[in-house]
């Protein structure tokens, strides 16, 4: 295996981050701060608010996604770019199982297999993004998920809205999963870092346990900001 030469590595470079929320608060639009050649592959039409604001982009045709994404996966080349959007990962599984759907024996519903299946497919994609020398900059919806202490205590708690079987490892692969909230008072947009039992976040990039969703790719910071 190839060495990995520690002190020329850095944490600023090739990174991955996951931002969920709820529809509209401004996810994709964030993508507009990121700096340098960029590439989006979109899994629904929510990324039209980027219009002018990204290099070149895909979008996944809904009828037929898994043959899409490989026609788009046998075009692209990301040592051409720095940035690549993956936007609304959540429509992944929706479009993918809805098509695994025909094949059933009544055409709509899915079958077992099926949910394995998209679980093998889902990881192999994503550690394959996750391999290419470029940032990854994910958009998800949000949901809850169902978290049980050692001592027995249950509570739900925000997560990306992802099928049960790969959030974990998305959200294990990303160095940053962060929830992006509206604040009530003054209305401005603000990307919570730092996880508790309510939300599940994380930053392995920088110091800030929150930040205004317009400096979320301003690393290097050591100062913590509060919401």
């Amino acid at each position: 295996m190839p060495a990995i030469n520690m002190d020329k590595l850095s944490r600023y470079s090739d990174w991955r981050i996951l931002v969920y929320g709820q529809q509209g608060f401004g996810k994709t639009s964030a993508a507009k701060n990121l700096k340098g050649k960029t590439y989006l592959l979109g899994f629904s039409n929510s990324f039209k608010v980027l219009a002018g604001h990204f290099d070149a982009g895909w979008k996944i045709d809904a009828r037929k996604p898994a043959e899409d994404l490989e026609m788009w996966a046998n075009q692209f080349k990301p040592a051409e770019y720095d940035n690549l959007i993956i936007d609304d990962l959540t429509n992944f599984a929706n479009i993918w199982l809805q098509e695994r759907g025909r094949e059933s024996k009544n055409g709509i519903t899915n079958e077992i297999q099926h949910f394995a299946q998209w679980k093998n497919y889902f990881l192999r994609f994503i550690e394959w993004i996750f391999d290419m020398p470029l940032n990854v900059y994910i958009t998800a919806w949000e949901t809850t998920q169902q978290i049980i202490m050692p001592t027995g205590q249950q509570f739900n708690q925000f997560a990306p809205d992802l099928r049960d079987s790969v959030r974990n490892v998305v959200m294990g692969l990303c160095d940053v999963v962060g929830r992006l909230i509206v604040k009530p008072d003054d209305k401005s947009r603000w990307v919570i870092l730092e996880g508790d039992s309510g939300a599940f976040a994380k930053n392995r990039l920088d110091g800030r346990k929150s930040c205004p969703i317009d400096e979320l790719f301003n690393f290097e910071k050591s100062d913590s900001n509060a919401v």
